[in-house]
């Protein structure tokens, strides 16, 4: 149940998803803040904050269907007679 713990490439592809995302939450900071100073200033603190939500709430969605796509066995489609799927 836990030989992941164990295995060098789950806790070097772990360090991995972390940086990106580290990398990515900054970029998304930078980027939300250029844009909602461009408004009103009235209405640059709730720009901010639903942009961060909209970002945050979109990138555990991608995260979530990466681990559903993890966990299918069967083909998701089938193209031209070949089986299309992430299983090996």
């Amino acid at each position: 149940m836990f030989d992941w713990m164990s295995d060098p490439a789950a806790w070097a592809s772990l360090a991995t998803l972390t940086a990106l995302e580290i990398v990515l939450g900054i970029d998304n900071i930078i980027f939300i803040s250029i844009m909602a100073g461009r408004l009103p200033k009235e209405q640059q603190d709730r720009a901010r904050k639903i942009g961060l939500a909209l970002a945050l709430i979109t990138r555990l969605m991608l995260l979530a269907s990466i681990a559903w796509i993890t966990q299918l066995t069967n083909p998701l489609f089938t193209v031209g007679g070949m089986d299309i799927s992430p299983a090996t």
